[in-house]
């Protein structure tokens, strides 16, 4: 099964949404207009229910196929919102707000799944019912597990779950799929370094922040070098050091330091959490400084199921040719909340030679479209065969 005919058809309409939602972005759980659209549009396709504010301003949909004595239900979930970068793409569809832009491609997410809605309520071709997913908040704010808390898969009665990201460098088009963990945990940490303060002419009367967070930046590297099993996975990135000074003769009082941890089970996870607190608190102490660590659990690792992946990958076959392993990936994904409370898979579909996700030129391209929909809509029937 190629890609569908009515999505080729469909694509000059569905690249008029996708560039509408580009032009204008909105970050995390600040998506209403976005949101309004989505609810607009799903109402306006005929579909049997649409619900607003799940997750605070999450859409989901409902379209019951021509039968629905399998019982089954499918939800299919797409991100909608933003990042705070300033875009540098230059295209006419380009941010209308300055320091927001859709840098990785959740605008060409919403656009594909509403297309795929829309051909779904035309044909309804499937015994079971679909349950259709917009989600806030999907960069930072953990939109994901709002809308689990908020009671999204008991409602709906969701029994499986699938979810899509664009992928840059993956041919136009083409997709690829990993089976168990495949998206990173991602924590983050704050140190707060106190020490003495005083005159950069007379280090001797201070205790020097800046020389006790320079080797704490050091010393963090060894979690993964040297604490942890180099055939597994762990990143320790320190990404920020702050002073509260800008002055060139004063050794600050306070330094703080930031930054995340990526790691692909829970044993690595803990493990690197008490590394980070022991390494902080020790090495302050030996200066004579103190530490205050906060450490904040993010996103688990994303895990796809065996048999939704395996099936996820046959409908990418019928549609595209083929379907490509892909490697393991340290960035995060906040659908890992959704596959923790039900079975299912995460896809990549190509972006083709593109500047990578969250790069202020970045931009989806929207001769994706048509593969992307055509996988949405395989999923269902292929799933629920009428």
């Amino acid at each position: 099964m190629p890609v569908k005919n009515r999505f080729a058809e469909l694509l000059p309409e569905i690249t008029a949404w996708r560039r509408d939602f580009h032009e204008n972005p909105e970050l995390l759980f600040d998506v209403n207009r976005t949101a309004g659209i989505v609810a607009e549009k799903l109402r306006g396709f005929g579909c049997d229910e649409v619900v607003e504010g799940i997750g605070r301003t999450g859409v989901v949909a409902v379209i019951k196929g021509r039968a629905t004595a399998s019982g089954k239900v499918i939800g299919l979930r797409a991100d909608m919102d933003a990042l705070p970068i300033f875009e540098a793409t230059g295209a006419p569809h380009a941010s209308k707000t300055p320091g927001k832009m859709h840098a990785c491609g959740h605008d060409g997410h919403t656009a594909m799944l509403l297309g795929a809605a829309q051909y779904l309520a035309e044909t309804r071709n499937f015994d079971g019912t679909a349950v259709i997913i917009f989600q806030p908040a999907e960069e930072g704010g953990a939109g994901g597990k709002v809308m689990c808390d908020d009671g999204l898969m008991d409602r709906w009665g969701i029994q499986e779950v699938y979810g899509m990201h664009n992928m840059p460098g993956l041919p136009l088009g083409s997709f690829a799929i990993r089976e168990g963990a495949f998206f990173a945990g991602t924590d983050t940490f704050t140190i707060h370094v106190e020490g003495k303060g005083g005159h950069a002419a007379k280090p001797h009367e201070t205790v020097d922040t800046t020389v006790v967070a320079a080797q704490l930046v050091t010393a963090l590297q060894t979690v993964a070098s040297r604490n942890h099993d180099p055939v597994k996975n762990l990143v320790v990135s320190v990404t920020s050091f702050r002073t509260e000074s800008e002055a060139f003769n004063v050794i600050p009082q306070h330094v703080e330091l930031r930054g995340t941890v990526r790691t692909m089970d829970a044993d690595t996870r803990l493990m690197a959490e008490v590394r980070i607190k022991a390494l902080a608190e020790g090495i302050c102490s030996g200066f004579g400084a103190k530490a205050d660590v906060t450490y904040n659990k993010g996103y688990p690792v994303m895990v796809n199921s065996p048999e939704q992946t395996e099936f996820a990958a046959r409908v990418a076959e019928k549609v595209a040719g083929a379907c490509a392993p892909a490697p393991l990936i340290m960035g995060g994904e906040d659908f890992a909340f959704m596959l923790e409370e039900r079975p299912g898979a995460y896809i990549l579909v190509g972006n083709g030679d593109t500047a990578m996700v969250h790069h202020p030129a970045y931009d989806f391209d929207d001769n994706a479209i048509p593969a992307g929909c055509s996988w949405w809509a395989e999923v269902v029937e292929q799933r629920m065969p009428a």
